[in-house]
């Protein structure tokens, strides 16, 4: 199955029945697969003037209580910006697929990029906590999907899933499971009467994430993105500010044990240990390989997870390793943050987009730290 095709069925395997987008290469066909689909299942395609409207759109459905989705690419995922930070703050769960292609600005429409990673963290304008999410393959391309609903709808907040040209183009075998056999999470719902004292936006767990209403249930929900109270009306004091960014960004803090995915090979006796995602991480991947077959010990840590960023896992395994080295279809963004991490300068394989990094520079690489 194609990738993005693959996406979309994973969106209608997670229970998605709305999707509004804009076309955009290389994420065209997710919307164009789900135009067909969406109506087989009693769902909503709309095809939106542009992405701030696609961004509005899935937030307003999701008021009401429907699992929704967008897809995009660079150009479109800057557009949406402005309106991820208001899902940030009305905490409303939706995905944001980016398929992402070689930028900035227009770039290389139909060519593979992995340059959005930093964005998609701190494209919007203040703090709030994030969940991103980066598949090597068609199967992920389902699966995270799947994921990306689930945690949206448990932790309350747009959910992303950073592929790239190359996964959402690549046709591979999928095996989609049989409905009964795939986990969703539920909202976590208010308890109380309709009738009865309700403050939408008060995080009375351990997970410091308020139940969720919908319209049209009977109960008084303000949505705003001022500064607001619990009970979700504007309040402007630095007090207040203070309490609710703090709880956006914690809410991911502290549950980040169940937001954190990784995947590692020849770690165990790793002594070159290759960080990479994405579609980067299949030639890390061969590249690894190759280089067990000359002597030399190294290892591939792919990250599933971009953000939260796994801290603690890459500082763990970097301290066994003599050297680091990060392959990536940017310029060094996550570089940066292993370096952050592990305190020490790392190896870097970078391109700005366009081709697919090959084995062979990232051999090159691990040949090189271990002399």
């Amino acid at each position: 199955m194609h990738g993005d095709e693959a996406c979309a069925e994973g969106a209608i395997a997670a229970g998605c029945r709305f999707f509004a987008g804009y076309p955009i290469t290389p994420s065209t066909e997710v919307a164009e697969h789900l135009a067909l689909r969406l109506p087989e299942v009693n769902g909503v395609f709309i095809q939106m003037e542009d992405e701030l409207g696609s961004m509005a759109a899935i937030l307003g459905a999701s008021a009401a209580g429907i699992r929704a989705m967008t897809a995009t690419s660079g150009p479109g995922l800057s557009l949406m910006m402005e309106n991820i930070g208001l899902g940030m703050m009305l905490e409303l769960p939706a995905v944001v697929v980016d398929v992402q292609r070689g930028s900035p600005s227009t770039g290389l429409p139909t060519m593979p990029g992995q340059s959005d990673v930093m964005q998609v963290r701190w494209g919007s304008h203040g703090d709030y906590g994030c969940v991103a999410f980066s598949p090597w393959s068609p199967q992920e391309m389902f699966d995270l999907t799947i994921l990306a609903f689930n945690v949206s709808d448990r932790y309350r907040l747009p959910v992303f899933l950073m592929a790239d040209e190359v996964v959402g183009h690549m046709v591979e075998r999928v095996v989609i499971p049989s409905a009964e056999s795939i986990q969703r999470w539920e909202r976590k719902h208010a308890k109380q009467h309709p009738g009865g004292r309700f403050l939408p936006f008060q995080a009375e767990d351990a997970d410091l994430v308020p139940p969720i209403v919908h319209a049209g249930e009977g109960y008084h929900i303000h949505y705003t993105g001022l500064t607001h109270d619990e009970r979700g009306y504007p309040v402007m004091t630095a007090d207040a500010h203070q309490e609710l960014v703090t709880r956006l960004v914690n809410k991911v803090k502290v549950n980040r044990e169940e937001l954190i995915f990784t995947e590692g090979f020849d770690l165990e006796d790793a002594e070159i240990l290759v960080i990479s995602f994405g579609c980067t991480s299949r030639s890390a991947r061969r590249a690894v390989r190759d280089a067990r077959r000359e002597g030399i010990r190294a290892g591939l840590l792919r990250l599933i997870t971009l953000w939260p960023f796994p801290e603690e896992i890459v500082a763990r395994q970097a301290e066994q390793s003599k050297a680091v080295i990060v392959a990536e279809m940017n310029l060094g963004q996550m570089s940066g943050e292993v370096e952050r991490v592990i305190r020490k300068p790392v190896r870097g394989v970078y391109h700005a987009g366009g081709a697919m990094i090959p084995p062979d520079p990232i051999l090159q690489a691990i040949r090189e730290a271990a002399a």
